[in-house]
């Protein structure tokens, strides 16, 4: 098979889908790689690496995305959508709930397009986890750094000083991101509590945490009396494939101290609040309500390096297999890639996408 590695054009993004690692799997196991000169340079990966794992180095986008698999790390801006055919299969994040002109353009084109964060292996989603935890980890980075007031923060101090208490973390979600941001946040010293739904989960949490964090359970009551006391608010929901729910209005805002700060990590998938739009690392925040909003699409961009390790470490085996058994053959033999499957020959095969967008759903039939 023909596999292209596309030099990413997202703002600031500096992933890369393959790195020279998988490159060489590939090429051993009787492929043919194709990555765009110049794809690997934001990840710390020269040309040259990739030439000698035996990856043949294309000039152009176009040669690239020429082949029978594409491998990329975003979402296809605009600028890329002619690239999208019949009989392409796309491997990517996608986050299609969120975004209809790139799901009427896979429609329109026939693209098979299989999304890493609909991959789910019971109630695991295998290729996003690494990502969350970096996203998880870097919310408490970012939200301490715009919490000076050099940024226009209230600035507070997470982890305070002897005399002084801690500032105040309260992160919505407490799956992979959000277990994540509460590590982080905990470990600097922090006052932390995350809201779950999940029984299970917050017992879970409660352990794995050392009681470092507290966990509340996810109600509007419960929210509305927290957000006085909150210096950074996170939010960490997710329901696999679908919108995020909008958890947050604009009047819950305005309860919560001037000058604190939002991060929104459920913004690939819309936000959680009312005020959410999405920012680039160019231009990462926006005041609402007297509340500083960090609302970056592709967060673990920042990161590129530890990012692109993580990602291709759990996508690799799931490429290889596309690679040597075929797109239909490799679905039938790993259950767990059906759901990562959102579109396929101009229908939308992924029902939370479908119901996202108010348009029909094809259930698969091989």
């Amino acid at each position: 098979m023909k596999i292209g590695v596309p030099q990413e054009v997202k703002v600031k993004e500096h992933r890369v889908a393959a790195a020279p690692a998988t490159a060489r799997m590939l090429v051993q196991a009787g492929h043919e790689v194709l990555v765009q000169a110049g794809a690997g340079l934001g990840s710390g990966y020269s040309d040259e690496l990739y030439a000698r794992c035996g990856a043949r180095l294309v000039a152009t986008a176009a040669e690239a995305w020429s082949a029978d698999l594409v491998l990329k790390v975003k979402e296809p801006v605009p600028e890329e959508f002619g690239f999208l055919r019949p009989g392409l299969l796309l491997f990517t994040y996608l986050h299609l709930a969120a975004n209809r002109p790139l799901t009427d353009a896979l429609v329109r084109s026939g693209t098979t397009g299989l999304a890493y964060e609909t991959v789910q292996l019971g109630r695991r989603l295998p290729l996003l986890e690494p990502m969350s935890e970096i996203a998880g980890r870097m919310s408490v980075v970012v939200g301490a750094y715009y919490l000076s007031k050099a940024q226009g923060g209230a600035g507070v101090l997470l982890g305070g000083v002897p005399g002084v208490l801690p500032g105040h973390v309260l992160i919505i979600g407490g799956g992979t991101a959000g277990i994540n941001a509460g590590r982080v946040a905990a470990g600097i010293g922090a006052e932390v509590t995350i809201l779950e739904v999940d029984l299970e989960q917050m017992r879970f949490l409660d352990i794995s945490l050392h009681h470092e964090a507290h966990t509340l359970y996810s109600n509007e009551q419960n929210l509305l009396e927290m957000l006085p006391q909150v210096d950074l608010l996170i939010g960490a929901v997710l329901v696999p494939g679908a919108k995020a729910p909008r958890l947050i209005r604009r009047e819950m805002l305005r309860v919560m101290k001037p000058g604190a700060v939002f991060v929104d990590i459920a913004i690939d998938q819309g936000g959680c609040a009312e005020t959410s739009r999405p920012t680039t690392h160019e231009h990462p925040i926006y005041v609402e309500e007297d509340t500083l909003h960090y609302c970056v699409t592709n967060m673990p961009g920042a990161y590129a390096r530890t990012a692109t390790q993580a990602l291709t470490n759990a996508t690799t085996p799931y490429v290889l297999k596309l690679a040597n058994l075929g797109f239909e053959e490799a679905l039938r033999q790993i259950p767990e890639l059906r759901p990562g499957l959102n579109t396929h020959a101009g229908a939308i095969t992924n029902p939370a996408v479908a119901a996202a967008h108010n348009l029909l759903y094809h259930e698969l039939k091989f």
